[in-house]
């Protein structure tokens, strides 16, 4: 104990007994119903959102699937493939499935999701989702190039969250 004292100085000790005991944190509250967040949803080609205000958008995070509202935490998040939800103001819903991203929480109330690839939910047919399915299951059950199953095990993965979200519509 002799040598710690000898090692911090006294106007340390000083510092720390002056510190105040009670430390104010900002607070953080829930959203209320008038509340909006600000979202950009940008894709490579084009901003499907930019700066728009939304009551609610649900993501497929890779840590799973999240709703975000006004006053979230500040976060970012990695996208896995599947369905992102924006609940616009006049409380329509909008629905979109993205191959994968990130989204970006900030402390002002606004979101920021950066997707690789994305489209509206209805334009994607039951039909050829299976089919494509179909195709990579069988590239994977192949006797093909280890490059060539690791690209069917990629379109396999994608073309399944699809297939799920295409089952929430």
């Amino acid at each position: 104990m002799a040598t710690l004292r000898s090692v911090v100085s006294s106007s340390a000790f000083n510092a720390v007994r002056r510190a105040p005991k009670y430390v104010s944190l900002g607070r953080r509250g829930y959203a209320e119903a008038a509340d909006k967040i600000k979202l950009s949803l940008v894709l490579p080609h084009q901003a499907l959102y930019n700066s728009q205000d939304v009551v609610q958008v649900n993501i497929s995070a890779a840590t799973g699937d999240m709703g975000i509202l006004a006053n979230h935490a500040p976060s970012i998040e990695p996208l896995r493939p599947g369905l992102l939800e924006v609940i616009e103001s006049t409380g329509t819903s909008k629905k979109f499935f993205v191959s994968g991203g990130f989204a970006t929480v900030h402390a002002n109330n606004s979101l920021t999701i950066n997707a690789i690839e994305g489209a509206p939910l209805e334009d994607f047919s039951a039909e050829a989702v299976r089919a494509n399915l179909a195709d990579a299951q069988r590239t994977l059950a192949s006797n093909g190039t280890e490059a060539e199953k690791a690209e069917a095990r990629i379109e396999a993965d994608v073309y399944e969250s699809l297939q799920y979200a295409l089952g929430s519509k």
